[in-house]
Parts: structure tokens; sequence; C-alpha cells
């Protein structure tokens, strides 16, 4: 099976590096010459320096090369995605597309497997996720992920196509699970980040995280999930590394809000627009996600760290 990887920021490329054990690997680029200057170096600097690409990774700029493979494994940012596979919709439709994104789509409040589907109906659709740092993985130390694909065939060959000595994959058909596990979890990190910023300490950062995954689950159970999926590497798992890490983009994102500092604004945070979609998306259906809510008023500036602090502990008391 042969495999493309249109993105080739931090994660896209470390996925690269780590396929490229199994054979040759096609990396995309959408600009040109910086696809030129990592041939050219074996390295991608600009996101990834430090980590030699191995010669069985061809980076390209031209999608219709790209689109050759069997697999295209889709490692653009999430609120990016849908106008990545509109421009490229012609030459990707019909493939194996692996979404290796996390979070839920702004305008929409959809997750990245329906975008596929929605753009690319010809496609097989499935989703690469869990706790996973681009460096780890890149300089081959062990990682776990989850593979989510509806199709039973189709995600055991992905599972064993897409599995290296450092790269381990578990398999679920439940898409809604997978997709919502990686994608809250960013919320919550960014509260974490904000708690431990402001210097509340790690009791605190742990009663975010625990009621944290509890409105996880609340949401994901809402919209169809399964509660064994949160509880696996794509919702728990990920949500203990992404919490407690400055590896972590939302988690940094986080502690520049608790300590008050400027944030670069160059630096994907996808935590953000998701929180602001759950937010939406929880005061229609009336449900309770006291600490996402916060997290997108707090993101925006609407909340002080110290007002959301005061909002959150001035809840009122109830059971677990």
């Amino acid at each position: 099976m042969s495999i493309s990887i249109l993105g080739s920021g931090a994660f896209g490329t470390a996925l690269a590096v780590s396929l490229a054990e199994n054979g040759q690997v096609t990396l995309w680029s959408r600009n040109n010459e910086q696809a030129q200057t990592m041939l050219l170096e074996r390295e991608n600097k600009s996101h990834l320096p430090g980590v030699r690409l191995p010669s069985e990774i061809d980076v390209t700029a031209d999608i219709e090369k790209a689109a050759l493979s069997d697999v295209v494994l889709l490692a653009v940012p999430m609120q990016k995605m849908r106008e990545a596979l509109v421009e490229q919709a012609s030459a990707l439709d019909g493939k194996t597309l692996v979404a290796c994104c996390k979070g839920i789509e702004l305008a929409t409040g959809v997750g990245p497997i329906s975008i596929i589907k929605q753009v690319t109906p010809n496609s097989c659709a499935a989703l690469l996720t869990g706790p996973s740092f681009a460096d780890d993985i890149a300089r081959g130390l062990p990682t776990a992920l989850t593979l989510a694909c509806a199709d039973k065939n189709l995600g055991k060959n992905l599972q064993t196509d897409l599995t290296t000595s450092n790269l381990r994959l578990y398999r679920t058909n439940d898409l809604i699970g997978a997709e919502l596990g990686g994608a809250l979890k960013n919320v919550i990190a960014i509260a974490c980040g904000a708690s431990i910023g402001a210097g509340l300490g790690d009791s605190a950062r742990a009663a975010l995280m625990t009621r944290g995954f509890a409105e996880m689950l609340r949401f994901a159970l809402m919209r169809g999930a399964r509660s064994e999926t949160l509880m696996g590497l794509s919702g728990l798992g990920d949500l203990v590394l992404t919490c407690s890490s400055e590896l972590s983009r939302n988690y940094r994102f986080g502690l520049c809000l608790g300590q008050d500092r400027p944030f670069d604004q160059s630096t994907t945070v996808e935590g953000v627009a998701t929180a602001t979609a759950v937010a939406e998306i929880a005061r229609t259906e009336a449900l309770e996600m006291p600490i996402s809510q916060t997290v997108a008023e707090l993101s925006i500036g609407k909340y002080s760290v110290n007002d959301a602090i005061g909002a959150l502990l001035s809840r009122p008391l109830k059971e677990e």
C-alpha cells in the first residue's frame, strides 16, 4: 500500500519519518520552495529541526504526484482542512483519506470525518488520533494511537500498513468517539495550562482534568459516541498527555493566559475554535459544559483568569 502525507508541518513530517521504515513515503508541501529545500537539506528545519529525513521520503509540491498513492494522510490543521480538501478535491476524491487533525470545525460544528464525506463523497474516510507529540514520533520513541475506521477490513489493512516499530495502532469503528476525544481534550488542556500559569497548583489541574473528562464524556455520549472509546487512547490517554506537558500547544496557550503573557499568534491552537464550537452546541442542546464554556470566554478575552476561577468555584454544590 503506497502512502502520501498532505501537510509538511511537524506532525506530518514526523509521520513520514516513522512510516519511511516501511517503504517509500510521499510528503506533500503546499510551498514548492519549502519542498525543494527539504529535499536538498533532508531536514524540515522550520517545523522539525534536528531530525533527518530518510531517503525513502520524497518531498513534493505536486498534488497529482501525491495523489497517486493508495492512502493519503491529511496532516493539516482542523480549521484549514475543508479549504485544503476543496482545493484538491478532484485529485483526492475516491482515495482512502486518513484525517490526522483534532478539533471541531467552528463554522459547522462537525469533525474531520464529516468534512471528508462532504467534500470528497467517493473517498473512504478514517481517522488517526491519540496521545502523540511529533518530536517523540520522529525520534523513534514508542507511541500508541487510535485508528478509527467504519470499514472493518479497510481498518485492519490500515492498521497493518501504518504500524511501525515505534508506532502502535489500536483499531475502533467508533468514529464519533475518536473524533471528539481528540477534539475536546484540547479545550481541557487550555484550562489546565491557565490554572498552572495562574499558580493554582497541581491539585487544581487534577480537578480540572477529572471534571473536564466528565464533560468530554457528556458531550460525546450526546453525539452518539461510546464511553469506552473516550476511556481509551483517543480520549483519556490524549487528555493526560496534553494537560501535563509544555510540548502541547494548547497547554502552552493556557499557560500564557494564566501568566498574562502574549502567545505566538502563528502557532495553531485547535482548542480555541473547538471551545467556541462546543460552547455554542452546549447552549443549543442545554448541555452542562462549564469548563468548556469558561475556556471559550477566556480564550477571546471576555473573562480574565480570576473571573474564570471565580465562576467555576461559585457553581452550585452537587454530587459527583
